[in-house]
């Protein structure tokens, strides 16, 4: 029985999770962050790469370690209702509500849109969505074939186009990095502004969400044992990591070092297409759309296939998997119209919320390992979480759904008197808590059954 996977089947594996996870935004944040941090970005990209890089790999391993094939098999160890509700809200965020509109609209504004004349904007983002999702959808009816058309065809090519723009700002830089002053939180709090800036990636709830593709991809090359799986799975993810931290790192220094010549951009997109110009002019500019648009296009088939595999057999009295393809496909299509500044705004507040459950969830798989499984850790740690996030999501609000909202004021100032909120982390200590409540039940559940 096979128990290892041959070096070039790890680098496979890692190609398609990597494909499957890098997408649009990962290039978009690292560059913007690089600017506004400037000579403070080290700190910061330590604080990027944990949310961005080390938090996708310990879901990986926790995938792996508890042996599960799902998201939702995680979930329940919270309970059934959790485990609906976390996953539902989880894999429509990173699916049709946001992110698989966001991979369209971002490879519309950064690839096409310049080109295209002020009157013309509305049409032609509504002709290339409805390519763009075409497309998406002729790969996620044949899911089969992820496998290879993400790891072989996709990923070899976006990576290509990637390395050309990088190598050449690196090699030929604008300006020196050390001599930017940081801006706003960069200047204080460098390495938990950067941690923050890592949310938008959606690379954690990424990792869990495809964790199930991976280990069925393993699966097919032969592995087995629970073992087995959870070594070549480990073993994957930490190639495909290692990648992304090291373009993380390029991408920050030259968006860093673009600030030189043209000051703080907009937004990352702005700036990779100023890189972009400044060293290949006219060409630049389609040289960045085809890397974005190859980006795109691998997350979204990823995560059309995720979404429709998840709610299919999360539901099986509902559609079929094609069914919920093309409802998925026809929906992000609609959003993506509404435009890509309203489409960030909605996100943000979301992942304040999704994200510390999502790295709570993780800790507690990775304390499983250790300490074994105990119903009343997962669910004090995450009622002590989910409360905590509820004020970040409210904090997060824009201030027009804000006033419209009764008792906010109360809720937000609760919410600003947790300790470390100032620096976006106020789950923290009641995340703790929830873990301590929860040990005391345990205790006291051991003792009544003597």
């Amino acid at each position: 029985m096979k128990r290892r996977l041959k070096k070039k089947e790890y680098v496979f594996v890692a190609s398609m999770l990597f494909g499957l996870v890098f997408g649009a935004g990962n290039l978009i944040f690292p560059a913007a962050m690089g600017q506004r941090a400037g000579a403070a970005m080290l700190p910061a990209l330590i604080g990027f790469c944990t949310t961005g890089v080390g938090l996708p790999l310990l879901a990986i391993a926790a995938i792996s370690i508890t042996a599960s094939e799902s998201l939702f098999d995680i979930c329940a160890k919270v309970g059934r209702r959790f485990s609906y509700a976390f996953t539902c809200l989880l894999y429509l965020s990173i699916g049709p509500l946001f992110a698989i509109p966001r991979t369209a609209t971002v490879s519309f504004q950064i690839g096409i849109s310049p080109f295209v004349s002020a009157e013309a904007q509305d049409l032609g983002l509504f002709i290339f969505t409805f390519s763009f999702f075409t497309i998406v959808l002729y790969f996620s009816l044949r899911p089969s074939g992820i496998l290879i058309w993400v790891g072989k065809v996709l990923t070899p090519l976006f990576l290509l186009f990637l390395s050309i723009l990088i190598v050449t700002a690196v090699l030929d830089p604008m300006g020196s990095v050390w001599d930017v002053q940081p801006e706003g939180p960069y200047a204080e709090h460098a390495f938990f502004t950067g941690f923050l800036e890592g949310y938008n990636t959606m690379d954690v709830l990424a990792a869990l969400a495809f964790g199930n593709i991976l280990v069925n991809a393993i699966k097919q090359l032969g592995l087995s044992s629970p073992k087995d799986l959870s070594y070549g799975t480990i073993v994957s993810g930490t190639f495909s990591t290692a990648l992304m931290a090291l373009l993380y790192l390029t991408l920050t220094y030259v968006g860093a070092q673009s600030r030189t010549v043209y000051g703080i951009d907009a937004n990352g997109g702005d700036s990779l297409y100023h890189i972009a110009s400044h060293y290949f002019g006219a060409s630049g500019g389609i040289l960045l759309g085809i890397t974005i648009t190859c980006a795109c296009l691998k997350t979204a088939i990823g995560l059309v296939t995720a979404c429709s595999t998840t709610f299919s057999e999360l539901f099986p009295r509902s559609p079929s998997y094609a069914k919920y393809a093309v409802f998925f496909a026809f929906f992000s299509f609609a959003v993506s119209n509404v435009g890509l500044s309203h489409i960030i705004a909605y996100a943000l507040p979301v992942l304040y919320f999704l994200y510390p459950a999502a790295i709570v969830l993780i800790v507690l798989c990775l304390l499983e390992g250790v300490l074994g499984y105990h119903r009343p850790l997962f669910v004090g740690t995450m009622i002590g979480t989910c409360t905590a996030a509820a004020f970040d999501f409210i904090k997060a609000l824009s201030p027009s759904v804000q006033s419209a909202l009764p008792g906010i004021h109360l809720l937000r100032t609760i919410g600003e008197a947790l300790p470390l909120s100032v620096i976006g982390m106020g789950w923290v200590v009641p995340s703790i808590t929830g873990l301590l409540l929860g040990s005391i039940v345990l205790v006291l559940q051991k003792r009544w059954a003597y």
